[in-house]
Order: C-alpha cells, then structure tokens, then sequence
C-alpha cells in the first residue's frame, strides 16, 4: 500500500463548498441512495483514490437505471428525493444560489 505521505485528503461532504455542492458531493450522495456507504460516511480524510472508486460503484448502479432518476425503483427514489432535499436545504443555510454557480460556470 503507498504512503498517503503528502496527498490530499478530502474535508468531508459537511465540510466541503456548501456542505457538498460539489462533484464529489454527489457521489457521496449518490452512494448513500444506493447503499455503498452509509448516509452517516461522510468520506472525511478519503483519498481521491477512494473518492474515484465510489464513484465507479455509483456509476455502475446508476448505469442499471438508464442515469435517469425517473427509472429508479419508488423505494431508491424517495431516498434520492429525501437526500437531495436535504443537501439543498443544508446548502442554501449556508448562502449557496445554483444560480450563481450557473453563471460562474458559463
């Protein structure tokens, strides 16, 4: 196993921009509707090895359903609904505007 001697570690979803409006948010979010890690793992002091692996695994789940949030079984679903609820509401508190984000990106 390499050193993790010098790599960065990931903050954690809490702690991350707008607890976790990030690309790697979503995978954490993502892997908590399928089940890969508990809603309670925040991935805190992750490598990006780690992070890269999960979302491999949530991409591979979401692949089963056509990467459509409609296709999702009602039970996956409400679970996508209740944690994506919850990250914007959490978001919002801490002054995050999806508009902004838009724009920045443009």
């Amino acid at each position: 196993m390499r050193s993790s001697k010098g790599q960065k570690k990931y903050v954690g979803i809490h702690n991350d921009r707008y607890g976790g409006m990030t690309d790697t948010g979503k995978i954490i979010r993502d892997a908590w509707i399928f089940g890969i890690i508990p809603e309670t793992q925040t991935c805190e002091g992750w490598l990006s090895e780690g992070i890269q692996d999960l979302w491999h695994k949530t991409s591979n789940e979401w692949g089963k359903y056509g990467f459509q949030v409609s296709k999702l079984p009602p039970e996956l679903r409400e679970r996508f609904e209740r944690i994506q609820t919850e990250a914007v509401e959490r978001a919002k508190q801490q002054g995050w505007d999806p508009q902004r984000d838009v724009e920045e990106d443009q």
